[in-house]
């Protein structure tokens, strides 16, 4: 269980991520007038800030563009019946990580403990002050992993982490599958052949750049309140079922401000940054697989986490640009 949990968690790392039990006040009630009218703006003035399911077309070619969250929740089945019939009829179905990455994944764990974990010289006690230790303790013993192996963990892994609050963490470690699970699931069912949009360790790459300092600044700034964090998955689903992609992160753009310790101006500098490494530039990357793919094949799918939809440099944007015609499906 505990395996599964933390293997998921390194996978969680777009905006779109949330789980069934987190319930409750939506972080945007939380807001003033002022700031859901900033949120708006903002969003409306992206390219595609709306909708989960997108056809794309260029003569005789097409590709059936899905958004997709990564931890189920019962409202996704409509979602997926949508799409069912398009995946069984692919030729190739593109995602994030394929099956066979997320072995390779679990694999890495016990091949490399040392990229996760620390295996020589001091734990998180020894480079953390004890109060900021207790306080990542008692977070991490909230999520189902016990402080003892919590201390051994590399800052970036543990921060990964941190971002899944504790309502999410037992749909995390039950294994049931998101919409990407889901997806795969059928494509494998119906023999429909699958490759990975890229290598199963590109965001482990990013995370992992920097010093140890830097690594445990990022972890200290992941100590925001369970409360708080509970808020925004609310939020995050709520804007995720809405189809409302852009609005989702325009407010998790706003949401920063909430982290402990960081001023405004640092904290945009950070957004982004993590935005540009973790949806442009990934994007921009896959548009040469997409093209490949289509070299090859005249019918596919592409799923991927739903915050890589929007913006002048998300996919429907680069496909737009690409020559491909768009037509929102739901």
């Amino acid at each position: 269980m505990l395996r599964r949990a933390i293997t998921a968690a390194a996978l969680m790392l777009t905006a779109s991520h949330a789980a069934a039990q987190c319930v409750g006040t939506s972080y945007f009630d939380l807001l003033d007038d002022s700031q859901i009218a900033q949120i708006d703006a903002a969003a409306s003035a992206l390219p595609y800030p709306e909708g989960l399911i997108w056809d794309a077309t260029r003569g005789d070619q097409a590709i059936t563009v899905v958004g997709t969250m990564h931890i189920f929740d019962p409202r996704l089945v409509p979602i997926y019946d949508m799409i069912s019939e398009d995946v069984m009829a692919a030729e190739l179905v593109l995602l994030e990580a394929t099956p066979d990455d997320q072995r390779a994944l679990e694999a890495l764990m016990v091949e490399d403990p040392a990229m996760f974990m620390i295996t020589d010289g001091p734990t998180l006690p020894d480079l953390l002050d004890e109060e900021t230790w207790a306080l990542l303790s008692q977070a991490s013993s909230e999520r189902g992993v016990p402080g003892f192996m919590a201390a051994q963990m590399q800052p970036w892994y543990l921060s990964l982490l941190m971002a899944i609050p504790p309502c999410a963490m037992a749909e995390l470690a039950s294994g049931i599958e998101g919409l990407d699970g889901l997806i795969s699931r059928l494509a494998r069912d119906s023999d429909v052949p699958m490759r990975a949009l890229e290598p199963y360790t590109t965001l482990f790459d990013f995370f992992q750049t920097g010093t140890m300092d830097d690594q445990i600044d990022m972890l200290r700034l992941s100590l925001i309140s369970p409360e708080t964090q509970q808020q925004q998955f609310v939020a995050m689903l709520d804007s995720y079922f809405s189809g409302q992609i852009a609005r989702l992160w325009e407010m998790s753009r706003l949401a920063v401000n909430d982290l402990p310790g960081l001023d405004p101006e640092t904290g945009a500098a950070l957004f982004a940054e993590m935005e540009e490494a973790l949806l442009n530039q990934r994007n921009r990357d896959w548009m040469p697989v997409i093209a490949q793919a289509m070299d090859d094949h005249d019918t596919i799918v592409a799923a991927f986490g739903a915050a890589h939809l929007i913006g002048e440099y998300g996919v429907l944007q680069l496909l737009e640009n690409d020559g491909w015609d768009l037509q929102r499906r739901y």
